[in-house]
C-alpha cells in the first residue's frame, strides 16, 4: 500500500490528538464518570486510529509515528475494554526485568555508539598518560586526588587501611554513592538537548578518565589490583553511564528527526516513554552498584583476595549481558487487535 504520508499527517492527526487528550483526562480523572457520548466518541476514535496504524504498518519509514499509535490504540483498548480495572497500572518487576530490556535491546544501535565514544576517550586517554608523565595531573581531576599519584603507593596504603574499614558508615557511603552517581546518568541523558553534543562530550571525558586509570595501573604494575578495585561495582557502573548515554542519544535523535516526517511534538512523545524506562533502569542498577562499592569493592587483600572480588565481577558481568540480551524481539509488546465495526 503506497499512502501520500503528508496528506494522510494531516488529515488524520486532529482525530490522534482528540484520542490522546481524552485518554489522558481519563486517566488523570479515573473516577469520573464518562457519559454514553463520550464513550461512543471514544470507542469511534479508537477504530479509526487503529485503521490509521493499519494503513501505517507497511510504511516502513515511520517506526517512530508507528510506535506513537501503537500506544495510543493500546490506552484505548484498555480503557474501552476495563483493562485497567482489572490489572495494576504499573507492575516494578515485570517493568525492570522485561520492559526495561526489551527498549534497551529496541535502541541498541544508540548503546553501540555511546560504548564507540567512551572507546574512544578510554584510547585517548590511555595513549596520553602512556606517552607524557605529566598527561595524568592534567586528565584527571581534583576530585579524584587519591589517584593522582603513584598506584603502588596507594595500593600499599588501601591494603594496609583495609582491616579497619569496618568502622566507615558504609550505609551512608552508599547512599551518597547513588545519589552521585544517578546524578551524573540523568545529567548525560538531558544533554541529549544540546543536539547529542553535550552526551558526546560526557561520554568521552568518561572515557578518558576511566582508560587514564586503567593504563596508569597497568604501567605501575598494579593489573590486578585494578580489576579487583573496579570490577565489583564497574561492571554494573560503567555500563550505566553507557545507558545513559544511550538514552542521550535516543532523545538528541527525536530533537533532530532527520529523516522523519513528524512534527518536533509527535517525536517527542514517541520516545518519552523509553527514555524514563532507560533511566529508570539505569536508576536501579546504580543502586546495586554503591552497594557494592561500598560493601564490597572498598575492602582489599587480605580482607577479600582480589581473586574472589575479580570472580565476584565477572560472574555480574555475564548477569548483566544476559539480562539485557535475552527475550523475545526488540520491540514492545503487540498491541490489541483493533475492533471492528
Amino acid at each position: 500500500m503506497i499512502i501520500d504520508l503528508p496528506r494522510f499527517l494531516a488529515a488524520e492527526r486532529p482525530s490522534w490528538t482528540e484520542l490522546e487528550k481524552k485518554l489522558q483526562l481519563m486517566e488523570d480523572q479515573p473516577d469520573r464518570k464518562v457519559s454514553l457520548e463520550e464513550a461512543t466518541r471514544l470507542h469511534f476514535l479508537y477504530q479509526k486510529v487503529s485503521a490509521d496504524l493499519v494503513r501505517l504498518t507497511t510504511f516502513a519509514s515511520e517506526p517512530d509515528l508507528q510506535r506513537y499509535l501503537e500506544s495510543l490504540v493500546a490506552r484505548a483498548y484498555g480503557e474501552i475494554h476495563g483493562a485497567r480495572a482489572r490489572t495494576p497500572r504499573w507492575k516494578p518487576l515485570r517493568w525492570f526485568f522485561v520492559q526495561f530490556p526489551l527498549i534497551f535491546r529496541r535502541h541498541w544501535t544508540a548503546f553501540v555508539v555511546s560504548v564507540l565514544i567512551t572507546l574512544l576517550g578510554m584510547a585517548f586517554g590511555g595513549f596520553a598518560v602512556a606517552t607524557d608523565d605529566e598527561a595524568k595531573e592534567a586528565l584527571i581531576p581534583a576530585a579524584f586526588s587519591p589517584l593522582q599519584g603513584r598506584p603502588s603507593d596507594r595500593v600499599k596504603r588501601e591494603e594496609e587501611e583495609a582491616k579497619y574499614k569496618s568502622d566507615v558508615p558504609h550505609s551512608s557511603f552508599a547512599g551518597e554513592l547513588m545519589t552521585h552517581n544517578t546524578r551524573v546518568c540523568i545529567r548525560v541523558m538531558a544533554l541529549g538537548l544540546t543536539w547529542g553534543i553535550g552526551t558526546i562530550l560526557q561520554l568521552f571525558q568518561n572515557g578518558v578518565l576511566l582508560g587514564t586509570i586503567v593504563v596508569d595501573y597497568i604501567r605501575d604494575g598494579q593489573t590486578v589490583f585494578m580489576l579487583g578495585w573496579l570490577m565489583p561495582h564497574g561492571v554494573i557502573e560503567i555500563p550505566s553511564i553507557l545507558v545513559a548515554g544511550q538514552a542521550g542519544l535516543v532523545l538528541a535523535h527525536a530533537l533532530i528527526g532527520r529523516g522523519s516526517r513528524l512534527s518536533l511534538s509527535d517525536r517527542m512523545r514517541a520516545v518519552a516513554g523509553d527514555l524514563a524506562t532507560l533511566i529508570g533502569g539505569v536508576a536501579v542498577m546504580l543502586i546495586w552498584a554503591g552497594i557494592i562499592e561500598s560493601f564490597v569493592s572498598q575492602y582489599h587483600q587480605p580482607v577479600i583476595p582480589y581473586s574472589v572480588k575479580i570472580a565476584f565481577g565477572s560472574v555480574e558481568l555475564a548477569l548483566l549481558i544476559w539480562f539485557l540480551s535475552s527475550g523475545r524481539g526488540t520491540s514492545a509488546p503487540a498491541t490489541p487487535a483493533p475492533a471492528t465495526a
